[in-house]
C-alpha cells in the first residue's frame, strides 16, 4: 500500500510570481540543496490569470509549471479561488460577503466570497475547469488543491434565500420547523418560509458565540458548512471533467469550529491540513489534531502547511528551537502524514505575512539555521523513501468528535462560559497520549465495533441512532466513558425529558437532578474508594444512582457524600460517568479502571516519557520514538536490537534521546 503518492512530498507554498525571473532559477538551485521535491503553486493568483471577465492569461503560470516539470517536482496545483479579483467585486458587488453585524463588505482581504453567490460559483467553477483542461494531463501535477482554508460566514440576501431552501429540504413543513426550533418560546412561530431570517446580530444572535435560539443557529452552522462544501464539490467536479484520477483536496485546519470536517472528508480524495501550534500548545494537542485529521477518512493525510521557523499572526510568534521543526515533522508522519509541506518556500517582501517563516528568509541565501534544518530533514525523508508511505495507524480506543455537538455545546446558555469542547476532548485524549495508547478520533456514526473503549466527553447532543449504537457497543462488552453535559439534547437542541443524562441515563445507571457551576476560584473534592482525593471543578452534577455503583463521591457542599463518579454494568460492558471536571490525576484514576476493563495496552509496555507511535506496512512495524521532554530519556529496552531506519544503525540497550531527538525503529510483525 502506498497511499496517494509515489514518494513523501516535501516542499510547500511557492509564489515565483512575486519575484523577478532571475530569482526563480536561484530558487531551483537552493531547493535542490534542501531536497525539496514538491511545490504548491497558484494559491492566490486569480487576479493574475484572469485579469478581466472575458480574458484568461496563463502565460506566467505556464512558465512556472514548465519550470517545475522540467525539475521533476510534484506539483500541488491550486485553483486560486480563495481571493476574489477586484474587477469581479467592482462589477458584481453581491459576490462579497455580509458579516455577522450585517455589513456588506467591499473588495479586500481573502476568503471573501459569498458561497451562495451565483456569480462567484460561475466564475470559480469556470476557472477550475480551465486550469484542469490546461494542466490536467501533466504527469507532474500530483494533487489538485481546491481554494484554500475554507471558512467564515455570510449573512447576505443570497444566503438567506438559500437557507430557506435548505430548511425546506430538511424539514419539509413549517410545523416541523417550528417544533424543531421550539418557536413557541418568545412567541416566534413562523407562518411562512420567507419569515425565516439568518441568526446574526440583527436577529437572534446575542453575540458571535451565543444565540437566543440554538436550533436556528446550529442549523445555520450546518447550512454554511454545506454551502462552502458545495463550492468545493463544484470545483472538484469541474476538475474531474478533464482529470479523472489526480487526487483532489483542500487544506483543513484541525479543530476549526466552522466546518463539519467529517462530512467534508467524504467528498475529498485525501485529507490535508495546516498545522500551526502556538509557542505553548501541548504536544498532546498537536498529536490529537493529527489523529483527528487521519480519522476523518481513517487514512493517511497530507500536511499541507507548517512553518519552518515562526508564524506571524499569533500574539507571540516564537522561533522554533533547534531540532523542534524536525521533531514536529516526524510527529506528523508518526500520526499518519504522507507529506511534509511548508508555508512558505520564500519569504514575501510585503503584506501581512512577510514575517511568516520560510525556507528562504529575507537574507536570500541558504546560510541560515532554518535552511540547514530543512535540508537535513529533506535528506532524511529522501533516504526514507516510500518505506512508511501509506502505512496505517491502528487503535483500540476511539474518542468521539462531533461538529454538531461542538456548535450546540458552545451555543448553550449555561451552566458556565468556561466549558469549551476542544479543551474537554483534549483532557481525555492526553491520558492516552501520555501512556502511548493509540487513539482514533471518530465521528458520531463511526464503526464502534472496532474499539474496546469509546470515550465521549460532554456528548451534549445525541443524534438519532447514536444511543442505540452506544448501547449495542456496551452490551457486547465495550467500555464507554462519558461525562457531565452528556445525553441532554436532540439534534435540534431540545432537551430529552426525564432527567439528565437523558437518553444515556439507563445505560449509565444514573440520573442527574441538578448541575452546579463552579467559578474559577471555586472547587469541590472527589474522594475515591481508596481514600485518594482530587479537586472537582467547572461543574458538579448532583447524581442519583439508578443501578450504577459510586466509585467517587463529593467531599464538600450540600451534596457532600453524593456520587461524583460512577461505574455501571450494562450487558457485558461498562459505562463510566464522570460528573465533575477533574485534573489529570483524577481523569487518570478513572481511565485506569476503564483501560483495565477494556484490556487496552500501550504501544510498548515499559513506562516512558517518550512519545512512541506505531505505523504498520508490509509486515513491518515502524515505531516513531520522539523526545519532547527537557531531560534525556532512555529508549525502552524492548526496542533494542532493531534498526533505526534514519541512521541504519541498530538501537542498543541503554541508548538515550535528548530533547527533540527522533528515531524510527523498524521491527518485523
Amino acid at each position: 500500500m502506498k497511499g496517494n503518492f509515489k514518494r513523501i512530498l516535501y516542499g510547500g507554498d511557492y509564489n515565483p510570481n512575486q519575484w523577478p525571473k532571475d530569482i526563480w532559477q536561484e530558487d531551483m538551485r537552493i531547493f535542490k540543496d534542501a531536497h525539496i521535491n514538491s511545490a504548491t503553486v497558484n494559491v492566490f493568483s486569480w487576479a493574475k490569470i484572469q485579469p478581466s471577465e472575458e480574458v484568461y492569461d496563463f502565460s506566467e503560470l505556464d512558465e512556472i509549471i514548465e519550470m517545475l516539470s522540467r525539475e521533476k517536482y510534484d506539483i500541488v496545483l491550486a485553483t486560486s479561488t480563495a481571493a476574489l479579483p477586484a474587477w469581479m467585486v467592482k462589477r458584481y458587488p453581491e459576490v462579497a460577503r455580509t458579516d455577522y453585524e450585517g455589513r456588506h463588505h467591499k473588495f479586500g482581504q481573502r476568503h471573501n466570497a459569498c458561497p451562495n453567490s451565483p456569480v462567484y460559483q460561475k466564475y470559480a467553477g469556470a476557472l477550475a475547469g480551465e486550469l484542469a483542461k490546461r494542466y490536467g494531463s501533466n504527469k507532474h501535477v500530483t494533487c489538485w488543491h481546491i481554494n484554500n482554508e475554507y471558512g467564515g460566514d455570510c449573512y447576505c440576501e443570497n444566503c438567506e434565500k438559500a437557507f430557506r431552501v435548505w430548511l425546506r429540504k430538511k424539514y419539509k413543513t413549517l410545523e416541523a420547523l417550528n417544533k424543531a426550533w421550539n418557536l413557541e418560546f418568545w412567541g416566534h412561530t413562523i407562518y411562512d418560509w420567507d419569515e425565516v431570517v439568518l441568526p446574526n446580530a440583527l436577529s437572534e444572535g446575542l453575540d458571535n458565540d451565543k444565540t437566543a435560539f440554538a436550533g436556528i443557529s446550529i442549523d445555520y452552522r450546518r447550512f454554511i458548512s454545506d454551502s462552502l462544501l458545495s463550492n468545493f464539490v463544484m470545483e472538484r467536479d469541474a476538475v474531474r471533467c478533464y482529470d479523472k484520477e489526480t487526487p483532489v483536496t483542500t487544506n483543513l485546519m484541525g479543530t476549526y469550529k466552522g466546518l463539519d470536517y467529517f462530512k467534508w472528508a467524504k467528498e475529498m480524495d485525501v485529507v490535508s491540513w495546516d498545522n500551526y501550534p502556538s509557542y505553548n500548545t501541548p504536544w498532546s494537542q498537536t498529536a490529537m489534531c493529527h489523529d483527528l485529521m487521519r480519522g476523518l477518512k481513517d487514512e493517511p493525510f497530507m500536511l499541507m502547511e507548517q512553518t519552518p521557523s515562526q508564524q506571524n499572526w499569533q500574539p507571540y510568534n516564537s522561533l522554533k528551537r533547534p531540532g523542534q521543526m524536525r521533531a514536529q515533522s516526524y510527529q506528523t508522519i508518526a500520526h499518519g502524514a504522507d507529506t511534509i509541506q511548508f508555508f512558505q518556500l520564500r519569504r514575501s517582501v510585503g503584506g501581512c505575512e512577510k514575517f511568516h517563516g520560510a525556507v528562504i528568509a529575507h537574507v536570500g541565501t541558504e546560510d541560515t539555521r532554518v535552511f540547514r534544518e530543512v535540508s537535513q530533514l529533506g535528506q532524511e525523508l529522501e533516504q526514507l523513501g516510500d518505506m512508511t508511505l501509506g502505512s496505517v495507524n491502528e487503535a483500540e480506543v476511539g474518542i468521539v468528535f462531533d461538529w454538531d455537538n461542538y456548535w450546540a455545546l458552545e451555543y448553550t446558555s449555561g451552566p458556565t462560559v468556561d466549558l469549551t469542547y476542544v479543551d474537554q476532548i483534549h483532557q481525555y485524549y492526553k491520558y492516552f497520549y501520555d501512556r502511548n495508547i493509540p487513539v482514533n478520533m471518530i465521528p458520531f456514526d463511526g464503526d464502534l465495533d472496532r474499539y474496546k473503549i469509546i470515550v465521549a466527553p460532554v456528548l451534549y447532543m445525541v443524534k438519532e441512532g447514536m444511543r442505540e449504537a452506544l448501547e449495542n457497543f456496551v452490551r457486547k462488552g465495550g467500555v464507554l466513558v462519558t461525562t457531565y453535559m452528556s445525553g441532554i439534547v436532540d439534534q435540534s437542541d431540545n432537551v430529552y425529558l426525564g432527567g439528565y443524562p437523558g437518553v444515556l441515563s439507563d445505560m449509565a445507571g444514573v440520573w442527574v437532578e441538578e448541575i452546579d457551576a463552579l467559578a474559577p476560584e471555586q472547587e469541590n473534592t472527589v474522594i475515591f474508594h481508596d481514600g485518594e482525593s482530587v479537586p472537582g471543578r467547572l461543574v458538579c452534577d448532583i447524581i442519583h444512582l439508578k443501578g450504577a455503583e459510586c466509585i467517587g463521591r463529593y467531599g464538600k457542599d450540600f451534596y457532600a457524600e453524593s456520587p461524583a463518579v460512577t461505574r455501571n454494568r450494562f450487558g457485558d460492558g461498562h459505562v463510566y460517568y464522570i460528573g465533575t471536571g477533574m485534573d489529570c490525576p483524577g481523569i487518570a484514576k478513572v481511565l485506569d479502571m476503564a483501560a483495565e476493563d477494556g484490556c487496552v495496552k500501550p504501544v510498548v509496555e515499559e513506562e516512558t516519557g517518550l512519545e512512541i507511535t506505531c505505523r504498520r506496512k508490509d509486515g513491518y512495524r515502524y515505531y516513531f520514538v520522539i523526545n519532547f521532554k527537557e531531560e534525556e530519556l532512555e529508549i525502552p529496552s524492548c526496542l533494542a536490537g532493531n534498526t533505526d531506519v534514519l541512521t541504519g544503525e541498530p538501537v542498543r540497550s541503554g541508548d538515550t534521546l535528548s530533547k527533540y531527538d527522533v528515531k524510527i525503529i523498524r521491527t518485523k510483525e
